[in-house]
């Protein structure tokens, strides 16, 4: 079972309306289509999204590996797209550091030959 973040819903005048936040599934992909046409953006890209729910309504849509938010303009979003992009920072790998090259401890140098002194 996939997990889902589901709090009681602030964006909306019914506190018992809950807010889901959830990875998209193929299901959604009508609505996200409709909410992408109110929003006047293009369709989404059939790629990995975080979206949000409120009372079982998709609201706002984000690509998770980056990209535009999509969200109903006629209803509060702001608040919601920013839980998106937080959560979408969570599921992020942590950024690759660059591999230090281990230094092997150098081994000790002969000492040098002792100076042979000519007389002659």
């Amino acid at each position: 079972m996939k997990r889902v973040a589901t709090i009681p819903s602030r964006s909306s005048g019914n506190p018992a309306e809950t807010l889901t936040i959830r990875m998209a599934v193929s299901a959604d992909a009508e609505a996200l289509g409709r909410l992408a046409q109110l929003d006047s953006a293009p369709p989404p890209a059939p790629v990995p999204m975080l979206v949000a729910e409120v009372g079982g309504e998709l609201r706002a849509a984000l690509p998770l590996h980056g990209g535009p938010a999509i969200a109903d303009p006629f209803r509060p979003t702001v608040a919601l797209v920013a839980i998106l992009e937080e959560r979408t920072r969570q599921l992020a790998p942590p950024p690759r550091r660059a591999a230090r090259r281990r230094r092997l401890p150098r081994a000790p140098r002969p000492a040098p030959a002792p100076a042979h002194v000519h007389r002659g």
